[in-house]
């Protein structure tokens, strides 16, 4: 196969983890708008939208071409990904007291100051793309893995109830899509970093849809209105 064609292909498959991250990214839509009708958020937690607005930045920075060159599609998703998070954390700031809204400006404030540090010392001290996209890669590799294992404390939840009502089985297999997708990307022009987090997030994703499909059974039968909505932000690349 020559390069043009694994090109090729690798722009095909990164459009394709694209378009699965997006669903991803809109997957919460469904919580925030009953934020909006309740007019409050409640005991509903931010920490999943501030998290992933910190891997999306980092992941930007990441496949930008002084960073990591030939990733433009891991820029395009995660800078969507950027625009759809602040998106969510600025309806839950319309919404919440003014102690809920002083918790998100404080961790958005060490959020900003760490991704600043993060590129100060890149570009001010690294002056090769090699240590750029190593140094870089290795944050990115960190966080996309937390991301991924996020859903960990449900997983056990599941076991210990053995019941998958807290389990949307369509998010888990477009996490597991997902992770396998930008595996794919990763493997044909290789790229380390991608394919260590995304093969982790593939292996925890099919360690989800097993466990799934082993407690599903035994899972109480309740009407759709009665079905959590199954709010979990997971990791887009």
């Amino acid at each position: 196969m020559t390069t043009a064609n694994t090109d090729s292909i690798r722009n095909i498959i990164g459009v394709i983890g694209n378009v699965i991250s997006f669903g991803l990214f809109a997957s919460p839509a469904p919580t925030f708008y009953k934020i909006i009708k309740k007019g409050a958020v409640e005991d509903f937690s931010p920490n999943p939208y501030l998290a992933t607005i910190l891997n999306c930045a980092l992941w930007v920075f990441y496949g930008l071409p002084f960073v990591h060159p030939h990733s433009i599609l891991v820029v395009t998703i995660n800078g969507v990904g950027l625009v759809v998070e602040f998106a969510y954390i600025f309806t839950y700031l319309m919404y919440a007291n003014k102690k809920q809204r002083l918790y998100v400006f404080k961790v958005m404030a060490i959020e900003v100051i760490f991704f600043a540090l993060v590129v100060g010392v890149t570009l001010g001290f690294l002056h090769t793309i090699e240590r750029r996209t190593m140094v870089v890669g290795i944050f990115c590799l960190i966080f996309n893995i937390a991301m991924y294992a996020m859903p960990l404390d449900v997983m056990l939840l599941v076991i210990r109830t053995k019941s998958v009502e807290y389990m949307p089985f369509f998010l888990l297999l477009a996490n597991f899509l997902n992770g396998g997708t930008w595996l794919t990307f990763a493997l044909l022009r290789f790229d380390l970093y991608i394919f260590i987090s995304n093969g982790s997030g593939c292996i925890l994703g099919l360690i989800q849809l097993i466990i799934y499909g082993t407690y599903y059974k035994s899972t109480p039968k309740k009407n759709n209105d009665e079905k959590p909505s199954g709010d979990v932000q997971l990791s887009s690349v």
